[in-house]
């Protein structure tokens, strides 16, 4: 039941230097659809489609791990074009790179209208002022071959940084980006009542779990993600769909 018991949550993100225009900018930002293997994961993922395409806001930011079989695609597709203003990055599961042995390549270059980003960036224009946003590729992070700072544009007035893999912003320079967007961990997925916490048995030794952290790099934003993997089961790990409401911190 729980992995498709979907969160959604509208979220305050306070940002340092936030230019008064861009006060109130609405983020959706959606991770870890896994389309393709069974799982009530799909049910999430559609919910938090529809509910994104009935707020409308100003960008929908997806950070990677789309999905687990080339089956699942067609459906990416359709939901993607239903997305407002919608930049994306894949994970290690678009391409298999991982251990899960029901996870196939399902490797996708073109996702429009949907942009997709490898290690690129684009800029674009929001309330009078410019807002970059740079995406990672998984395959050239996993080799230690990706220099997102040297991407940052320093004139820009709100610097976004989209990976699939949270522990990016620790390896930036203080003030790179303004706003990191990750995914990956699913929460730990499954976890156990531990004392002070939950022991998360998918991600045990993981610094950041889910939500706002505030960093010298910038302000990570790390979803718990809409979909599964291994097994097609949450356990105190809900799916979640996050809008985040810039304001100046």
């Amino acid at each position: 039941f729980e992995a498709g018991w979907v969160r959604l949550e509208s979220l305050p993100c306070p940002l340092p230097g936030l230019a008064p225009e861009l006060e109130g900018l609405r983020i959706a930002h959606l991770s870890d659809f896994h389309l393709g293997f069974p799982s009530r994961g799909a049910a999430a993922v559609e919910r938090a489609v529809a509910w994104v395409e009935e707020r409308s806001p100003d960008l929908t930011m997806i950070s990677g791990d789309l999905l687990s079989r080339r089956s699942g695609e067609a459906r990416l597709r359709e939901l993607l074009a239903r997305l407002p203003n919608c930049f994306v990055v894949l994970g290690n599961h678009d391409f298999a790179l991982t251990r899960d042995p029901f996870s196939h390549p399902a490797e996708v270059y073109d996702l429009e209208p949907a942009t997709l980003l490898a290690d690129d960036s684009r800029t674009i224009e929001l309330r009078g002022k410019r807002v970059q946003i740079v995406g990672v590729d998984p395959r050239s992070y996993r080799r230690r071959r990706a220099h997102p700072e040297r991407l940052a544009d320093p004139t820009a007035d709100l610097r976004i940084l989209l990976c699939h893999f949270p522990n990016v912003v620790d390896k930036l320079q203080p003030g790179a980006y303004d706003l990191v967007l990750a995914g990956h961990l699913h929460a730990g997925q499954i976890c156990m009542p531990w004392p002070g916490g939950r022991l998360r048995l998918a991600h045990i030794r993981w610094t950041y779990i889910r939500g706002l952290y505030r960093r010298p790099a910038g302000t990570l934003h790390l979803s718990a993600g809409l979909g599964t993997t291994f097994v097609p089961f949450r356990f105190l790990a809900r799916p979640e769909a996050t809008e985040l409401s810039l304001q100046s911190a």
